[in-house]
């Protein structure tokens, strides 16, 4: 929904002001499934490619913000997201516009991470998210990342 898309990047903006200077956008929050653009030129480096520390803040800000979004549709706002480890693989350099995509996880595992948080007031979530040159589905960058929300 756009209006998702338009508070999880103001929320990004406020709270991380790292991702205004990266060009960080919210293309789109559907179906579960979130999308961040992030442009070269504000993110290149000195092999005008993509900056790795940028992929990897892409990557990590694609499964917080998932993550923000889906609890925000399950109502809970009591908790706070951090990422407490990632692991990151570059297959192909990005030469363009980067694209990070992260999917929801499995339903059996999204009610295991709720009935946690819900008993213990703490519960740790692993997100996949992939990343790609703009225009192609091919993975430029994978990662995988163990998000823990506490109250």
């Amino acid at each position: 929904m756009k209006h998702d898309s338009q508070y999880l990047e103001s929320v990004l903006h406020h709270d991380i002001p790292l991702t205004r200077d990266m060009g960080l956008k919210v293309l789109d929050w559907h179906e579960q499934q979130l999308r961040l653009h992030l442009p070269l030129e504000a993110n290149v480096n000195h092999k005008s490619t993509m900056f790795g520390g940028s992929l990897y803040c892409g990557a990590v800000l694609a499964g917080w913000g998932w993550l923000h979004l889906r609890l925000k549709e399950e109502g809970i706002d009591d908790g706070h997201i951090v990422i407490q480890e990632g692991q990151i693989s570059y297959p192909l350099p990005v030469t363009g516009d980067a694209i990070a995509i992260c999917p929801a996880p499995s339903a059996t595992v999204w009610k295991k991470f709720l009935a946690m948080y819900q008993r213990y007031g703490r519960a740790r979530l692993t997100l996949q998210t992939r990343i790609v040159n703009a225009g192609s589905d091919e993975e430029a960058v994978t990662f995988s990342g163990q998000y823990v929300l506490h109250r």
